[in-house]
């Protein structure tokens, strides 16, 4: 319990540092637009298009199962962690955005958006350092935007990741 109490003060003090430094207001636009490039429109329309243009390819049915493993352990995680979400959390802190669920822990978006990357990465190894960008910009807006601390984003990349690794063993 005293490691779980450390660990949710540093994550209060590192997202209380980005919140009350002086580029926060900079990072907040943009943050909005990062993060919505992870809300799952752009995973369907990935999907679609490689349905088109090669049918159910290999990427195409990892991507399935993947997101199919990753959406109910996400869920699980949530609702048994039950983490409260920053606004929740803090006194006199208010989210830039209004959160899709209650609980925090672990970060779906950057879950989702770090199995997306790695992926992706096994099948354009060219456009891993784009995609783990864009992965990790998804996590960082997620803090940014008042939704999430530090450690949600941690686990859900190593959630993503994971994933990911596991359905690439099992198709190959």
């Amino acid at each position: 319990m005293k490691l779980l109490n450390t660990i949710h003060n540093y994550d209060v003090f590192l997202f209380s540092w980005l919140h009350n430094a002086k580029f926060h207001e900079r990072i907040a636009s943009i943050s909005r637009y990062i993060s919505r490039t992870a809300n799952g429109d752009l995973y369907v329309l990935a999907a679609a298009f490689l349905y088109w243009h090669a049918g159910l390819s290999q990427l195409l049915q990892a991507m399935m199962v993947a997101f199919a493993i990753e959406r109910p352990v996400y869920f699980v995680l949530k609702n048994s962690f039950k983490r409260n979400r920053p606004q929740a959390a803090l006194t006199d802190f208010c989210s830039l955005i209004v959160p899709s669920d209650v609980f925090s822990f672990p970060s779906g978006h950057t879950s989702a958006a770090f199995m997306m990357a790695t992926l992706l990465t096994y099948f354009f190894p060219v456009l891993q350092i784009p995609l783990f960008c864009w992965a990790g910009l998804v996590g960082f807006s997620r803090v940014a935007l008042g939704v999430h601390f530090p450690t949600d984003i941690l686990v859900g990349s190593v959630m993503g990741c994971s994933i990911a690794w596991f359905v690439m063993r099992q198709i190959n």
